[in-house]
């Protein structure tokens, strides 16, 4: 929520506007959030008496009875819009679906959507409520270790375009987010262990306790689903409620006091330099958290390489992605795909490489001034460090599968579609490779483009990038 304050001044020439937004919401820590006896969701919605909600299919398998017998209980009519999204579906054809539903509901400009799922979820649905009618209200129930520890922190909402992740989106809070630790019980080991990549960065990076707790009780944690599943020991559940909560609010120190990114310095970008790269490349999708631990560990090594992190603390980092079976390299992460990812990330960073590195362990710093040949050395010596652990580096079920619905399930034809109208959009707008030389602060000398050939966001008779589809089906 978000409400705004403005000042109108008469300038010499003109006017003079000064506006400062005030964004307000909440994080309720509940287990058992559709329990019926527990109604704090409920009362969200009492106003209204009813509610669209928003959800991944495979949550709604196992848990849309619960769902509609919790909102039948309290006496609010319930609609469901179930998608699948997969990283590679997580599209404007997808994004245009749930705004159709939010359409054909009829949902009042205050009224809040309900958004149950993990993070893509969160993420595209959150960016549909941000584009409806410019600012459409909802409310997030995350279901997997990313959506809760990482993607329920931030504002940020978006899809992903071409290669590109997170191209098109807003900075859009939502009301409410509860936060239910028992749906662990029932996510996959595999999903599990992609959040506990996203915990690992945020500890290596920002606080050393939780890192030392994730050291100490890794398997275990993976295994017991952060100490939900039954028989799980209690010094396990005990330990896995104090690294997501302190996780969480340590995220939240960070992320708050620059929640529309104006800082572009920021600690918990450590793992998303290259990452982007490694996680769309692949015609199957690395998981996202396989794909920031890539980075991460990468990182490390870069960091060691530069004497700011010792041998000691070097090895822990990896020896802890490798208990946790998390991927630390991929045979496709080369110096071509570090060298694109390098030029890809220094337009977002505004022409800086801002790469976050622990230093030491529980701290952080940032790399800027780099050689490509130095970023290449690194590259090496990490992949020679990979050959002394299991599977050279490689994650235990890194790439997506039906635990990710959606990126092989919605409209390919749509999907591709959009994706080469994007690629030709990204070739003409000059998106290109660092080709040798220096980094001064983080800048790419070797960026090639024909902006020319771009008019009015068309190219090959693609109109607006959308390749004449309008809500989802061909105009």
């Amino acid at each position: 929520m978000s409400d705004l304050t403005a000042t109108v001044n008469v300038t010499k020439n003109g006017f003079h506007v000064d506006g400062y937004e005030k964004i307000s919401y909440d994080f309720t820590f509940l287990d058992g959030v559709f329990n019926p006896e527990n109604p704090q969701l409920a009362e969200c919605y009492k106003r209204w008496g009813r509610v669209l909600a928003v959800t991944d299919l495979n949550v709604y398998n196992v848990y849309g009875e619960q769902i509609e017998k919790y909102f039948e209980h309290h006496g609010i009519d319930l609609k469901v819009h179930k998608t699948k999204i997969g990283e590679k579906a997580k599209t404007i054809p997808t994004f245009l679906s749930i705004v159709d539903s939010m359409t054909e509901f009829g949902i009042y400009r205050k009224e809040p959507v309900l958004v149950v799922g993990g993070g893509l979820v969160t993420d595209v649905a959150g960016f549909a409520c941000a584009a409806y009618r410019r600012n459409t209200n909802f409310i997030r129930v995350p279901t997997t270790v990313i959506g809760l520890i990482d993607a329920s922190v931030s504002i940020k909402v978006a899809v992903n375009y071409g290669n590109y992740k997170n191209r098109l989106g807003a900075y859009h809070a939502p009301m409410h987010t509860f936060l239910d630790f028992t749906f662990l019980r029932t996510l996959p080991t595999a999903q599990i262990r992609n959040g506990f990549a996203e915990l690992i960065k945020i500890s290596t990076c920002s606080h050393l306790d939780t890192f030392n707790l994730l050291d100490k009780y890794c398997e275990q944690l993976i295994e017991t689903g952060f100490g939900r599943t039954d028989g799980a020991p209690e010094e396990v559940r005990e330990a896995a409620d104090k690294i997501n909560r302190e996780g969480i609010h340590e995220m939240l120190k960070l992320e708050t006091p620059n929640l529309h990114e104006i800082g572009l310095d920021r600690v918990i970008a450590y793992g998303h330099t290259w990452s982007p790269m490694h996680e769309l490349v692949p015609e199957t999708p690395l998981r996202h958290g396989h794909a920031i631990s890539i980075d991460m560990a990468y990182s490390a090594t870069l960091a060691n390489s530069r004497k700011l992190i010792s041998d000691e603390e070097h090895r822990r980092i990896l020896n802890l992605f490798s208990r946790a079976g998390l991927s630390m390299d991929h045979p496709q992460f080369d110096e071509d795909i570090l060298d694109k990812g390098t030029a890809a990330i220094l337009k977002t960073r505004d022409g800086k490489l801002r790469a976050a590195v622990p230093n030491p362990i529980g701290s952080c710093t940032f790399i800027n001034d780099i050689d490509i040949s130095e970023l290449n050395d690194a590259l090496r010596r990490h992949k020679q460090l990979m050959k002394e652990y299991p599977r050279n580096g490689e994650g235990l079920e890194a790439y997506v599968d039906a635990s990710d619905t959606g990126y092989t399930d919605n409209n390919k034809q749509e999907v591709q579609a959009l994706e080469v109208a994007a690629e030709e959009a990204g070739s003409l707008n000059g998106n290109g490779h660092i080709h040798g030389g220096k980094l001064e602060n983080g800048v790419s000398n070797g960026t090639n483009g024909i902006k020319e050939k771009m008019a009015n966001g068309s190219a090959k008779g693609l109109t607006n990038g959308v390749n004449g589809f309008t809500n989802g089906a061909r105009a």
